[in-house]
This record gives structure tokens, C-alpha cells and sequence, in this order.
């Protein structure tokens, strides 16, 4: 009986503590269960995206392949407004903007371009904002062209910076500032760079003198010392 009755006064406890908490216990698991099922709805969803965005992009590249700008900007226009949160929609702006100036459509490329300024990464910002003030240079549009280059870029594009600067300058017969600007890209760039030697060649034609290596500098003073 004492046993009976011990039991008897645990579950009374167990019905009063439900008759206090049961509600919300059973609201706390619905939420955690429905947050649970709409992450894997989530992750599910983005990796379909991702999977069609794929798709599309081949397409794409397929386009780029067979010199079909018509199709170029119509796939990269359905891979903006279907998946325009994934990588593949700004990769899909820069290429259509790279076919689209190569066929003189510079509004098509202009407009690419810039929302891949937007809409991308660090690093595909800093790509189209230096391929747009070229479209810009080509448009004669020179103080915006340079609006552009004094933006913010990635380090690692400074030498294409200022080499781009230089060109907009030179359009604007500055040549004492496109000078200056060719020497920083040249400053910038690895000594085995393959666009090195072009920057070079803009300068010198523009009467500048290409700064002298300091490694070549230092080798030469230890052979006349020598």
C-alpha cells in the first residue's frame, strides 16, 4: 500500500506540473521541430538552386564557346532573376559583359558590369569596377571612368588600377599624371609580369622613363665595387 500510495503522489505531481507547463513544452517542441524541418527545407533548396544554377552557367559557357552573344545575354539574364544570390549570376554578368563589348553594345556591357559592382564579392566587385572604366574610357567618359579607379579595390589589382588610370589620363592629355600613374602600376607589378612590358612601352611613348629594379640596381653597384 505504500508503494501504491508513493506512486499515487507522483503521478499527481507529474499531472499538476503538465497542467502548469503541457502547453508550453508542446509549443516549444512545434517550434523546434518546424525550425528543424525548415533549415533542411533551407539547405535543400539552396543546393537545388545551386545544382540548376550550375546547369544554366554550362549553358553559358557553352554560348561563349560558339560566339552566340544573343544567347549569352539571355542566359545570363535567366541566371540574374532565377539565382541572383549565387556566384554563378555575377559570373554570368561579367561574361555577358565581355560579349557584349566585343559585339560595341556598351550600354549591355555598361549595365552588366555595374551590377556585378553591386551584387558580387570583394573580388568580382574590384574585377568589374576596373572592366567598367574601361567600357567608360571607350565611352569617353573620362572623369567617371576615374570616379571608378579612385573607388575601392582588392590590393592585388593596384597595378591594373593604376594602368587603367593612366590610359583615362592620357585620353585627357594629363600626361604628367598618366606618367605618374603607369610608374605606381609598374611599381606594383611582379618584375616577370606579363603585362609589364606593355605598361612600359605607354610610358616611354608618353616620354617617361621606366624606374630602374633595385635588385638590378643593387647587382649593378656590387660589380663596380667589385
Amino acid at each position: 500500500m505504500a508503494y501504491d500510495h508513493q506512486e499515487q503522489e507522483q503521478l499527481d505531481s507529474f499531472k499538476a506540473f503538465w497542467s502548469q507547463y503541457g502547453n508550453i513544452i508542446i509549443w516549444v517542441l512545434i517550434l523546434a521541430l518546424g525550425s528543424y524541418a525548415g533549415w533542411n527545407y533551407w539547405k535543400t533548396h539552396q543546393r537545388n538552386q545551386s545544382v540548376e544554377a550550375s546547369a544554366l552557367y554550362d549553358e553559358l559557357q557553352a554560348s561563349l564557346l560558339a560566339n552566340d552573344n544573343a544567347k549569352v545575354q539571355r542566359v545570363a539574364g535567366d541566371i540574374r532573376t532565377k539565382y541572383e544570390s549565387s556566384a554563378y549570376a555575377t559570373m554570368a554578368a561579367l561574361a555577358a559583359a565581355k560579349t557584349a563589348f566585343e559585339a560595341n553594345d556598351l550600354k549591355s556591357a555598361k549595365a552588366h558590369l555595374q551590377w556585378a559592382a553591386e551584387h558580387g564579392n570583394d573580388e568580382y566587385k574590384s574585377i568589374a569596377n576596373l572592366r567598367l572604366a574601361g567600357v567608360l574610357l571607350d565611352e569617353k567618359a573620362f572623369d567617371e571612368a576615374l570616379k571608378v579607379l579612385n573607388g575601392k579595390f582588392l590590393p592585388q589589382f593596384t597595378s591594373e588600377v593604376n594602368d587603367r588610370k593612366g590610359d583615362v589620363l592620357v585620353a585627357q592629355n594629363k600626361l604628367n599624371e598618366a606618367r605618374a600613374a603607369y610608374v605606381a602600376a609598374i611599381a606594383a607589378m611582379d618584375p616577370n609580369a606579363p603585362g609589364r612590358q606593355l605598361v612600359q612601352i605607354k610610358l616611354e611613348a608618353i616620354g617617361g622613363t621606366v624606374p630602374a629594379d633595385k635588385k638590378s640596381e643593387a647587382a649593378a653597384e656590387q660589380k663596380a665595387a667589385a
